[in-house]
């Protein structure tokens, strides 16, 4: 399995968008794609506060799955099972459920409502996914376990620790799935089990569930990653292969491609301008390296002139879903601050004849405004002019969150100055 990882906290796209995304998909070689909705889920009944306003309803749900199995790729729900909750547990109505009171990153294991809960989004999920063979349940990261006050008794009671304990909570939500969905295959990321010692896993390794915990162990002890791209809060459009963010479990290989790190972080880089990455990623995966076989599909399929690794670059045009848009974020990262910092910083009219000082005062000589106002103007309109066509072009993909977010975080702390200047020289 070649799953592509879509993690949809944040920046979810438009179905209209996965209807060009998926075949590019299978075309790159991916042969599944693993999708963690979080608040994107149409969730219902005591679980529809979960829901984004923009979640997907459930015919979309459905189309996915439609676009999946026109392509040849396998659906693999993600839901998170432990860590990674916040999108559950912000929520008054949760917060008893918090491992630590004041952290909403992870579940506490020994309240009965935290089971219950989980059985109710998992069910919603699965009914919603009858095609699906696989069902994955995160469980990484569950930061702060066993700091909890309940958590700390429960150790203390049964002599047990964290790893003991993160194993029972597994082995609660493994029952619940095997009992109530016949022949539903789970996976789960590793990073957890790695810290777990041998003998541990063993020893839960004798319960109902052994055989389980006998693979985990003898994955745990070597588990093959490849160096992967992910999207960073940061970054321009490149071809970033140092991170290892690709984890090799049984017989899948997932790319990540994350839209936050949390439910709270800022927006990770936008799924059109991580596509070269990601095209790179699924063809090395397909030719057991980044060969000239592998080089020229890529260019090929997404319509590239040449890509160079080392400098994270790829030059042409392109023709990927979205390219619009990679091409002006390029130009908003590579630009838009560095041309308004210099009209701002270096014009020397504007540092001595129009200064904060003169700005606050409307106070200042037309003589020396005018020797910078036409090149201001002419910066400002030019600016405003290509920021109406990005946005433009990210409505076309993304909700209106997602984009006065990615506005508010990319361009809008450097235009602002800029709109700013213009106001007070008007």
């Amino acid at each position: 399995m070649r799953l592509v990882h879509l993690d949809l906290k944040g920046a979810a796209p438009r179905v209209s968008y996965l209807e060009q995304v998926f075949p590019l998909l299978s075309q790159l070689g991916a042969n599944g794609v693993l999708i963690e909705y979080e608040d994107m889920f149409p969730f219902k009944g005591e679980l529809e506060i979960l829901r984004s306003p923009y979640a997907y309803s459930e015919e979309d749900i459905e189309r996915i799955q439609q676009l999946a199995e026109q392509h040849k790729l396998e659906v693999v729900p993600l839901v998170q099972t432990f860590g990674h909750v916040e999108f559950i547990l912000k929520h008054q109505r949760f917060q008893h459920l918090r491992e630590v009171e004041r952290f909403p990153n992870s579940f506490n294991p020994h309240v009965p409502d935290t089971l219950a809960l989980l059985k109710s989004i998992l069910s919603q999920v699965v009914e919603k996914h009858r095609r699906s063979t696989w069902i994955h349940i995160g469980a990484d990261e569950v930061f702060h376990l066993g700091e909890g006050m309940d958590s700390k008794n429960w150790m203390s009671h049964n002599k047990g620790d964290v790893g003991t304990m993160y194993l029972k909570h597994i082995k609660e939500v493994l029952g619940f799935l095997t009992a109530q969905f016949w022949g539903l295959r789970v996976l789960m990321w590793d990073d957890m089990l790695r810290k777990i010692s041998v003998g541990a896993l063993r020893g839960e390794g004798k319960g109902q569930h052994g055989g389980t915990c006998a693979r985990l162990l003898s994955c745990t002890r070597s588990v093959p990653t490849l160096a992967g791209m992910v999207p960073s809060a940061s970054r321009s459009p490149c071809l970033a292969l140092g991170e290892s963010v690709l984890a090799r479990w049984w017989l899948s290989l997932s790319l990540s491609l994350s839209h936050r790190y949390d439910h709270y972080s800022v927006l990770c880089e936008l799924l059109p301008v991580s596509i070269p990455s990601l095209a790179i990623c699924l063809q090395t995966l397909v030719n057991g390296g980044f060969t000239e076989e592998a080089k020229r599909k890529v260019l090929d399929v997404l319509g590239l002139e040449s890509v160079q690794l080392e400098q994270s670059t790829c030059e042409g045009r392109g023709v990927f879903p979205g390219v619009e848009i990679y091409h002006m974020v390029e130009q908003v990262n590579g630009h838009l601050k560095e041309s308004i910092l210099k009209a701002l910083e270096e014009e020397s009219a504007i540092k001595g004849w129009f200064s904060p000082y003169h700005r606050k005062r409307q106070f200042g000589n037309p003589r020396n405004m005018e020797s910078f106002g036409s090149k201001v103007l002419k910066l400002h309109e030019d600016w405003e002019s290509f920021v109406r066509e990005l946005r433009a072009q990210l409505e076309r993909i993304y909700f209106p969150d997602t984009v006065e977010e990615w506005m508010e975080e990319n361009v809008n702390p450097y235009l602002d100055q800029l709109r700013e200047l213009v106001r007070d020289y008007r």
